[in-house]
């Protein structure tokens, strides 16, 4: 479970979650993720601070500093994305009086030294990545989702999906401000598969990336060759195969959890798109 503090970090309740299980049970070992955290409204300032391990931090609002190792000051603010390296000194925070909205991910594993012999470089320089992307806080919301649940392969799922995000990150902090086209669809395709754990409403995706509901249903149909609501439902069946093959959740428990309200409705879906009910499936899978 997180744990929700208050201490002179900032005036609001912190977000914390660290990994509830011994990191020896995870099948992925390469990479594991300790904490987690949301700190709201961060008031407080960090002078010559060292970490054991890796983590990074994504700035949602404020602006403020951060220093390397005695280096230069660099001005950092919403949408910057900082790393802290082991044993290395630190200082870092919002500006006096002013505050910043911090999401921080401590993390270890062999697979750091991959990244950073490949697409992770100048770790010491702060990243310009964007804020107003809802994909990526989908993914944020998502890693903590699975941190708290406590279960060995959900923590796994959150490690493969922080170095995901990571990924999509450094990606953004490499192209032009302007982004192009294909980006702007590939940005819209991630959202709607990070909406799948909710009642889908197109007026709303539509809203987010600031277009009509025809552009959105137009887009969705020229890049998959499937109506907009046919495309969603067809993400949702792939998700409940998967939850009914790992989990013993109910059939109703996977119909709320996937936004369906009737769960008759959802189990006529559901054979629509498989061929059987969900019933059949899993009992079917699992001989």
């Amino acid at each position: 479970m997180p744990r929700y503090i208050d201490y002179m970090i900032s005036p609001y309740p912190l977000r914390i979650i660290t990994i509830p299980i011994d990191p020896s049970k995870l099948k992925l070992q390469s990479l594991f993720i300790h904490n987690v955290g949301h700190l709201p409204g961060r008031t407080s300032f960090r002078h010559d601070s060292k970490f054991t391990k890796w983590a990074f931090i994504y700035l949602a609002g404020g602006k403020g500093t951060y220093q390397v190792n005695g280096g230069i000051v660099q001005r950092v603010e919403r949408g910057s994305l900082l790393f802290l390296r082991p044993d290395v000194p630190y200082n870092y925070g919002p500006d006096a009086n002013g505050y910043w909205d911090e999401y921080y991910f401590t993390f270890e594993g062999s697979r750091i030294e991959e990244w950073l012999n490949s697409w992770l470089t100048d770790v010491d320089i702060a990243k310009q990545v964007g804020s107003e992307d809802a994909t990526q806080f989908n993914r944020i919301e998502r890693i903590f989702l699975l941190m708290e649940s406590g279960l060995a392969d959900n923590i796994d799922r959150a490690a493969l999906l922080l170095e995901s995000l990571l990924f999509e990150f450094i990606l953004k902090a490499q192209v032009p401000a302007e982004t192009t086209k294909t980006q702007q669809v590939i940005t819209l395709m991630d959202d709607l598969g990070a909406s799948l754990f909710e009642t889908f409403d197109a007026a709303s995706v539509a809203k987010r990336h600031h277009i009509s509901v025809s552009t959105l249903r137009r887009v969705v149909s020229e890049y998959t060759g499937y109506p907009l609501n046919a495309y969603i439902h067809r993400l949702k069946m792939a998700e409940a195969k998967n939850i009914l093959l790992n989990t013993n959740n109910s059939i109703k428990e996977i119909a709320d959890s996937l936004g369906y309200k009737d769960v008759f409705y959802f189990s006529r879906l559901f054979k629509k798109y498989v061929g059987d009910s969900p019933h059949i499936y899993r009992n079917k899978m699992q001989l």
